[in-house]
């Protein structure tokens, strides 16, 4: 009998692509959702009970399937329904340091989010955009919309967001 270290547990999500969304369930590993978003190991991974609709037809399902294999750095964004599900504080947040809260307003191609930014001391722009190897950022008590199809709109405790795919990124508290 071989006994698996890794504790797994199902999480819900929604998955946003440049021309989907995929509402499925996703295998963490004990490092939750930002563990697996940000293993460098595998670019894929399988959602499980996935339903996908086109971005421009929100409401319209367009498929189902019980596997889907998708390709991670093609992620916009991953939204959860807890934000307990990001995993472990530590790895979500890149350490044990005090924390400040930043809101902001996030643009990639596709998606707006708005939400806030936890970070460490003096907010550094340069450094969240390339500082360390994940991919894959939080950002908390956020809302993300469709830049073309304003009626997508998801509100959530907490946002995966893929960095890669940032247009800009400002400060809220520097609006005009």
């Amino acid at each position: 009998m071989t006994t698996d270290k890794v504790t797994h547990r199902l999480v819900t999500t929604d998955f946003l692509t440049p021309s989907y969304r995929i509402v499925g369930k996703v295998m963490t590993p004990n490092t939750g959702l930002t563990g697996l978003m940000n293993d460098t190991t595998n670019s894929f991974m399988e959602i499980l009970e996935a339903k996908l609709a086109r971005v421009h037809m929100p409401t319209k399902l367009v498929g189902e399937y019980n596997v889907l294999n998708l390709v991670k750095p093609n992620i916009f964004a991953v939204c959860l329904t807890r934000r307990e599900d990001l995993g472990p504080q530590a790895l979500a947040r890149g350490g044990f340091q005090k924390i400040l809260k930043y809101p902001v307003k996030i643009a990639t191609p596709v998606y707006e989010l708005e939400g806030v930014i936890e970070w460490p001391g003096r907010f550094d722009f340069a450094a969240i955009m390339v500082e360390g190897i994940r991919d894959f950022l939080p950002i908390y008590d956020a809302t993300l919309t469709a830049i073309l199809i304003p009626q997508l709109k998801i509100e959530s405790p907490a946002i995966l967001f893929n960095r890669r795919h940032v247009d800009w990124l400002g400060l809220l508290s520097e609006t005009k």
